[in-house]
């Protein structure tokens, strides 16, 4: 027994239910989806509530915005299955057995399953380089590397866990912020969750622009800021939390902020072309997280 749970902010999801509950029906699934829309009141929402014409299946509404973690939050009460698959809406399962290669992993003594995601190698979009990119050659690992360290890539956008764990650990529900992944794979790690990933990956479809995907990673940043210095990030495997320290502990955390700031310009140019770099990319992270803590000193 499954509940499939999409949560969906100005977007159609209605083309990823109907493939979802093709899935479930041809597997033989006892199953439920619900899509849940954080409060967009968009137009997408007139095709969402066709959700409710499927099988098992229902569209919510939320009357405010609340934010990705509270929504979450909200989907897992909402169900009424001990197995949870997370989906986003802007994503599209790479296998016709999805469904099914996730039903294989639930009685193997794990608490989550992560399946990953996939890019598609043809896409190019100049306005959307950088997002691409990133998830290009960092979001797209297989899960023989993804197992090695198994808390550091955490994408929240694709996996199965048990309700009673989610809702155990998912206990942040005023927190609207973007970026909370890096608490997510904290909590997991801090409550010895057991997680396993395999390669059930879902193509990433809903690029954002260089110019909004830069905006949300400086959210994202913000965000980390905010868990790690209030004390709910304890043990982690953040790569940018580690060079700050790092950077803090031979006092070069503002020399840092203040060079980042010199060449934010160069950097954002660089960022916004057709053939951006990670490593400035993760310069250009580092020197905005330095730089909110200078600015709090």
């Amino acid at each position: 027994m499954l509940s499939i749970l999409i949560p969906t902010y100005n977007y159609n999801a209605l083309p990823l239910a109907e493939i979802l509950e093709q899935q479930a029906l041809k597997a033989g699934i006892v199953f439920e989806l619900i899509c849940m829309d954080d409060g967009s009141f968009s137009e997408h929402n007139k095709q969402n509530q066709q959700i409710n014409t499927l099988t098992n299946s229902k569209f919510i509404e939320n009357k405010k915005n609340v934010g990705s973690k509270a929504n979450r939050h909200r989907l897992a009460e909402q169900a009424q299955y001990e197995w949870l698959i997370f989906i986003d809406a802007d994503s599209q399962p790479k296998s016709l057995g999805y469904l099914s290669n996730y039903i294989k992993e639930i009685n193997n003594d794990n608490d989550a399953i992560f399946g990953g995601f996939a890019y598609d190698a043809t896409f190019f979009d100049t306005n959307k380089t950088l997002r691409y990119t990133f998830g290009k050659h960092r979001e797209e690992v297989d899960a023989n590397i993804r197992n090695k360290n198994p808390y550091k890539v955490i994408i929240s956008a694709n996996f199965l866990i048990k309700r009673s764990v989610f809702l155990g650990i998912s206990n942040h529900e005023n927190m609207n912020i973007y970026g909370l992944d890096y608490l997510f794979s904290t909590q997991l790690k801090e409550h010895d969750i057991k997680i396993k990933h395999i390669n059930n990956e879902v193509f990433h479809l809903g690029l954002d622009s260089n110019d909004k995907f830069l905006k949300k990673t400086r959210d994202a940043i913000k965000a980390l800021h905010y868990v790690s210095s209030s004390g709910q990030i304890r043990t982690h495997d953040i790569s940018i939390l580690r060079a700050y320290n790092i950077l803090k502990l031979f006092g070069l955390k503002q020399a840092f902020a203040w060079l980042s700031k010199k060449f934010k310009v160069r950097i954002e140019g660089n960022l916004k072309g057709d053939n951006p770099n990670l490593f400035l990319f993760d310069i250009y992270r580092l020197g905005y997280l330095c730089s909110i803590n200078s600015q709090n000193q």
